[in-house]
């Protein structure tokens, strides 16, 4: 599996911790930034995760900054993503069993290194359940693909 990682200014310490995770998991990622604690915007950095989950070029994308809110927010504008903003290992696994979530963000300054850990390899591990969640999924993306 290949992984998409980023944060803010706001998420570099907690990032680098889910780097370790990843590696530790066997799986191949790329770190798009940001690689200073000096302020930037978390759009700069989500948004292009997001294009590159939604072209498929990785399998699942994972964001990081203070909160996670804003991250969240920039990547669901990108057609095809579904990230979900997860602070515990019960919404990381229904994220992917119900969602078919291919992304999640996390805030540093909400969550510690060793919990966020404990999500990033629940969802990694978990896969979509199909059945009554594909019809709301396909809802979902036939509603993006009429309004966008």
């Amino acid at each position: 599996m290949r992984i998409a990682i980023a944060s803010d200014h706001g998420g570099i310490r907690l990032k680098d911790e889910l780097i370790e995770v990843i590696k530790d998991l066997g799986f191949t990622y790329e770190d798009f930034g940001c690689n200073c604690e000096g302020s930037v915007d978390y759009p700069d950095y989500a948004l292009p995760v997001a294009e590159k989950v939604a072209q498929g070029d990785f399998d699942r994308g994972i964001l990081v900054c203070g909160t996670g809110i804003g991250m969240s927010i920039a990547a669901n504008k990108v057609k095809g993503i579904r990230c979900a903003l997860v602070h515990d290992v019960f919404s990381a696994k229904a994220t992917r069993q119900h969602n078919d979530t291919n992304m999640i963000a996390m805030g540093e300054r909400v969550i510690g290194p060793g919990l966020a850990g404990e999500i990033v390899r629940t969802w990694l591990g978990e896969e979509f359940e199909g059945g009554r969640h594909t019809n709301r999924i396909d809802k979902i993306s036939s509603y993006e693909d009429t309004h966008r």
